[in-house]
């Protein structure tokens, strides 16, 4: 699983990293909990608070956005967005 993370101020993107996941996409907080603190750490940033409705969004749509409102500490950016990439096709031959 290839995921996308940003960080965006006035909607230009500040810092990003795109990472490969070993693991298959979680389905529940505790998966995503382990992935977004990994992105988190990766771009020096603070944890956001991950509520059922950012995994809902990364379950159905495999994009969520957070929010200053979502961090507990004072941020430098508008918005932390995470995307998983989907995976391309291999050839079948």
């Amino acid at each position: 699983m290839q995921v996308w993370a940003k960080t965006l101020k006035k909607h230009k993107i500040v810092n990003e990293v795109v990472r490969n996941f070993d693991s298959a996409r979680p389905s529940d907080l505790y998966g995503w909990e382990i992935i977004i603190h990994e992105l988190c750490q990766e771009l020096d940033l603070s944890r956001p608070v991950i509520l059922t409705n950012h995994v809902r969004d990364l379950n159905s749509f495999m994009r969520v956005v957070f929010k200053a409102s979502d961090f507990m500490e004072p941020i430098s950016f508008d918005r932390f967005e995470i995307e998983v990439l989907p995976e391309k096709k291999r050839n079948q031959s």
